[in-house]
């Protein structure tokens, strides 16, 4: 599914609902924060071998956050006329010319 769909789909979810007045930017921000901080907590207190070979379950658990957030963010991002694909790829860009081939730096 793409991500017009998919902002289209959660659009009919919150009609059904009558959800919209409570899809505010600023609640949509917060409840991203959230939902990142529910994904953080399944990796808190792991090495970084530990966090690459959770449970199945752990691995289900994450999975629910991960889906939360993307609807979160695609919420957020039709709320306030984004296009995410368009967003994504001038980031790549921006991160390409900052952060060139052979650079020092983020890893």
């Amino acid at each position: 599914m793409d991500f017009t769909e998919l902002q289209s789909r959660l659009r009919a979810f919150a009609d059904e609902r009558d959800w919209h007045a409570f899809h505010s930017p600023k609640n949509l921000a917060m409840a991203l924060s959230v939902e990142a901080a529910e994904l953080l907590e399944h990796f808190q207190w792991l090495s970084q071998p530990e966090s690459a070979n959770v449970s199945e379950q752990t691995r289900a658990e994450v999975a629910a956050e991960v889906a939360d957030i993307q609807i979160y963010l695609a919420i957020l991002a039709d709320k306030l006329g984004i296009d995410i694909d368009r967003a994504v790829d001038d980031k790549i860009a921006k991160n390409a010319m900052k952060y060139p081939p052979g650079a020092t730096g983020l890893r």
